[in-house]
């Protein structure tokens, strides 16, 4: 019997499998350049609801009065009901769910997930131009109004996760091995 010829077709693509394979072992395409460990810390803002991640820092009801009054009243009004998101202040049991029922007080389950929308997005033209003590204060601004804490209290690291939200109960807990 003869031999065949192996065919031209199969001789190519043993050469390309052979490339591929060895740029898929080559140790990197030289592109770009290692992140520091520094420029990962500076987006690594995350607040876990127990409070793992707060920043020190503190801030008072009054300390926020001022800061809210000139960094966030064009956007939320000196009342709190904004023509844009829904109100910071009141609000009664949750009937539906229309974002104008949702408060600080009615809705949100724990006191460091106001930290942490407050650092991450506002203001809303500026942010993450707020201090870590700026934050504090606001937050301890828009809990007070609330009425979830008194108006001489002060919150920072060790006080926030302390604070009880009316709706704490009203959520399942999407990763509870991390709390």
């Amino acid at each position: 019997m003869p031999m065949r010829k192996a065919s031209p077709l199969i001789a190519a693509l043993a050469v390309a499998l052979a490339l591929g394979c060895g740029g898929a072992l080559a140790q990197s395409p030289g592109l770009g350049k290692p992140i520091d460990p520094a420029d990962i810390a500076a987006w690594d803002i995350s607040i876990l609801p127990d409070g793992t991640g707060l920043p020190p820092g503190s801030g008072t009801p009054a300390q926020g009065a001022r800061i809210y009054a000139e960094k966030c009243v064009a956007c939320h009004d000196a009342d709190g009901k904004s023509r844009f998101a829904a109100p910071l202040f009141g609000g009664g049991q949750i009937t539906d769910i229309s974002a104008s029922m949702k408060t600080i007080a009615n809705f949100w389950p724990y006191a460091t997930t106001v930290f942490d929308f407050i650092r991450r997005a506002m203001p809303w033209t500026q942010p993450r131009s707020l201090s870590d003590d700026e934050v504090y204060a606001l937050t301890a601004y828009l809990l007070a109004q609330n009425k979830l804490i008194g108006e001489n209290d002060t919150m920072n690291a060790d006080t926030l996760p302390k604070v009880r939200m009316p709706n704490r109960d009203g959520f399942i807990i999407r990763f509870p091995d991390r709390m």
